[in-house]
């Protein structure tokens, strides 16, 4: 599966293209099987068409669960990365507010580490990249957890606590993001709906290669319609390729809120 994926980076049309041929040739040796087995009948033998219904109903429900699990792993890395942002924002508005020279320390640091999480999120198949950008998110999570502890020492209070919380989320947070970006289509699911899908398409080449007229046309435009459904799955579940790719915006418009930074408004007149 991985050369799969490798053509699917470089283009998926060229591995739509490759899934369709595939389809197709599937059908015509079952044509040519059916050619060669039909003789002087013009119907297929008694039970071919109640098998290849139920093959045919079959492979209808495997793509219907498979994209089912590709459009849940797609969107709950999306939800990840809103959860995610809002907690990192969480957390940088209890470090700037907290009175503490650590806590702008903090505050400082969650800019920054906005930015490696965006930049994992962005990050395409170098797994040196992601690693690296995995390392440096732990390092920053530790600094600024000794950040943290220092604060709760010098004022253990429910803002310190707030803080405390808050950095808890959005390290949580992280975690199940770089879950969620681990997990894709499992190989023995990608390989069992290939598998049905080119059984399919030759038990149907097998079905109407009795008699004299075959819609071929119209098997290719089945066979088209289960080539879209397959890249859309593949694209759905992987989370580094393909045009299905998690929307960085939030990430970005956080940035942005960082650079208006805190600032106190002068206290309202007291009316007379």
């Amino acid at each position: 599966m991985e050369y799969l994926r490798e053509l699917a980076e470089w283009s998926q049309p060229a591995f739509a293209a490759l899934l369709l041929l595939t389809f197709f040739l599937a059908y015509e040796a079952g044509v040519w099987i059916a050619h060669r087995s039909a003789g002087s009948h013009e119907k297929p033998p008694e039970g071919v068409n109640v098998i290849v219904g139920g093959l045919l109903a079959l492979l209808a429900f495997v793509l219907a669960l498979t994209l089912s699990y590709a459009s849940a792993r797609f969107s709950e890395r999306r939800s990840g990365a809103l959860s995610e942002v809002n907690a990192i924002s969480t957390a940088w508005s209890n470090a700037e507010v907290i009175g503490h020279p650590r806590g702008k320390e903090i505050a400082r640091l969650l800019e920054d580490y906005t930015k490696v999480r965006l930049a994992f999120v962005e990050a395409g198949r170098d797994k040196a990249r992601i690693d690296n950008l995995n390392k440096t998110t732990n390092a920053m999570q530790s600094t600024m957890t000794g950040h943290l502890a220092a604060i709760v020492q010098d004022q253990p209070n429910t803002v310190s606590t707030a803080l405390m919380k808050s950095l808890n989320e959005a390290f949580d947070a992280a975690t199940t993001e770089r879950f969620a970006y681990d997990r894709g289509l499992p190989t023995q699911i990608f390989w069992l709906l290939i598998s049905l899908t080119l059984l399919g398409a030759a038990a149907l080449g097998y079905q109407m290669g009795f008699g004299r007229q075959r819609p071929r046309l119209l098997a290719i435009v089945l066979m088209l319609g289960w080539t879209i459904v397959t890249v859309d799955i593949l694209d759905l579940a992987s989370p580094r390729i393909g045009a299905f790719r998690t929307n960085s915006d939030a990430y970005q418009w956080m940035l942005q809120s960082f650079q208006s930074g805190v600032k106190i408004p002068p206290a309202p007149a007291r009316a007379p």
